[in-house]
């Protein structure tokens, strides 16, 4: 049965190929910004299908339909407008500007899989636990976070203002939705209310004290 973690992965899997074609197509051998962005978004594409088989999500485990592949298909597809750009123009990044987006993107995939594996082992060890602690602790959606500093980290390196349009059209269709769904759902644990008090639903909140 195709299932929605096929599509991703597939999608995912093939961002190293696409790039380098990219590459290829506009002639971008000798620019240290598409070998960087090939090295950022392709490693990052690898990584994600290790994680998908090691510990991956199990909302991804849906049966797929025709609607949700489409939607899945598209918003996949927009995260390839970042590097077409990039080898299209020709542009190259200032030095400071490679290794800011360098680092960016390296904390997201760190912020991002390290998260994962937390939700992963902890429910896996204590099925049903509500997350409070380690990189849950200040922000209820670290993985998010995460994915947000790394595609930040591919939309500046393309300097151009659509990815950065098209992955705030994603984020408002596809990740608040997710977040507020997911919020509704562990509102039926009691620490809860404590824990959302003290938490940010993206972005960490600091200063506040922790859960007894």
């Amino acid at each position: 049965m195709l299932r929605e973690r096929h599509v991703i992965d597939a999608f995912k899997g093939a961002t190293a190929p696409v790039v380098l074609a990219l590459m290829g197509a506009y002639d971008a051998w000798e620019r240290p910004t598409a070998w960087l962005y090939l090295a950022l978004h392709g490693v990052y594409g690898v990584l994600w299908v290790i994680k998908s088989r090691v510990f991956g999500d199990a909302s991804w485990e849906r049966p797929l339909t025709p609607r949700r592949g489409l939607k899945l298909v598209a918003g996949l597809a927009a995260y390839w407008v970042a590097p077409w750009l990039l080898m299209s123009s020709g542009r190259e990044a200032p030095a400071a500007a490679l290794g800011a987006w360098a680092a960016l993107g390296v904390f997201g995939v760190f912020l991002h899989f390290a998260a994962d594996m937390q939700k992963h082992t902890s429910l896996r060890l204590r099925p049903g636990v509500l997350l409070t602690e380690g990189l849950w602790a200040r922000t209820r959606n670290p993985n998010y976070l995460g994915e947000l500093c790394i595609y930040a980290a591919f939309a500046g390196l393309s300097q151009h203002a659509l990815p950065w349009a098209l992955f705030g059209a994603i984020i408002l269709a596809e990740w608040v939705p997710n977040m507020r769904r997911k919020d509704a759902s562990l509102a039926r644990y009691p620490a809860f209310a404590e824990y959302k008090a003290r938490t940010g639903l993206l972005l960490p909140r600091f200063f506040v004290k922790e859960l007894k």
